[in-house]
């Protein structure tokens, strides 16, 4: 029986996660090149916009305390995933985690370049559903304003970015294989966006999840072998060079006939009453 994996990490020092904190050693092996699973090393300046999440009073120092990632959408506004901020996550509401930085313009966790931003305040959706990972979302604004050019577009509705068969790429610091080995360095896989009916195939609804269109976007391959993991929730998918979704869930990590569920960030918008352009540089929410 596959089980639902959130993607972000459940326990300070247990690199595994899920939904129902049940540990990954099932998921299946991915390609031998295998980065993000089925990805390649890639420079944080070339997409300025990954941030990494982190407290090292919580996950330790060892990859400077990072446990999720991040999307800057405005020089103090940052999306994640609403479930990297939970109590069962953080061990504690994520305002009285007092250490809780965004590191952004850091492709390398343990260097000292780039900048550690502690956050201001954190906005998660109300509405986001535990059970099925509904409306997987939330805001953080920084105290101090990231580097002009640190900002991405967001894909409205309608954006030919959702079509089917578009190329994507997502990035994250997360598991490389799905089997807990973990990257220092910043790592993108190239996917592809697959029609909803591919999710809700594999997703319809039993043990596996429950995959919703409406606030949910399908990627990575039919074959299997490239995908977001473990520690890569909230970081970005990014096509035709616009944030389309958010990593948020899947079962396993490159399996075939699992591929990965991410937030659909025309969803986030249409929550938001923002309209993906000038709507991230009010700050917030």
């Amino acid at each position: 029986m596959r089980r639902l994996f959130a993607r972000t990490l459940a326990r300070p020092l247990v690199l595994a996660a899920a939904a129902t904190a049940i540990p990954l050693g099932s998921a299946a092996p991915a390609a031998a090149d295998s980065i993000v699973v089925g990805g390649f090393p890639v420079e944080v300046s070339d997409s300025p916009w990954t941030v990494a999440l982190s407290s090292r009073d919580r996950f330790g120092g060892t990859r400077a305390g990072q446990f999720c990632g991040g999307v800057a959408v405005g020089r103090t506004t940052v999306l994640t995933a609403a479930h990297c901020l939970g109590e069962e996550v953080l061990g504690s509401p994520p305002e009285q985690v007092d250490d809780l930085r965004v590191i952004a313009g850091r492709t390398d966790l343990l260097s000292d370049r780039g900048q550690e931003i502690p956050v201001r305040s954190v906005w998660v959706n109300p509405e986001h559903d535990d059970g099925t990972n509904a409306g997987d979302f939330a805001v953080l604004t920084l105290s101090e304003a990231l580097p002009a050019g640190s900002v991405i577009g967001m894909a409205a509705e309608g954006d030919p970015a959702y079509t089917p068969d578009t190329a994507a790429l997502v990035y994250g610091w997360g598991d490389t294989s799905g089997a807990g080995d973990y990257a220092n360095g910043l790592h993108a896989s190239r996917v592809r966006v697959l029609p909803d009916a591919s999710c809700e195939r594999a997703y319809p609804g039993d043990d596996d999840g429950h995959y919703l269109p409406a606030t949910m976007l399908c990627a990575g391959e039919e074959a299997g072998g490239r995908d977001a993991c473990q520690g890569d929730s909230g970081g970005p998918l990014v096509g035709r060079g616009r944030l389309i979704g958010l990593v948020s869930w899947g079962s396993g990590c490159g399996r075939p006939g699992s591929p990965g569920v991410y937030t659909r960030v025309s969803s986030i918008l249409r929550t938001l009453g923002w309209d993906g352009t000038a709507a991230q540089q009010r700050g917030g929410v």
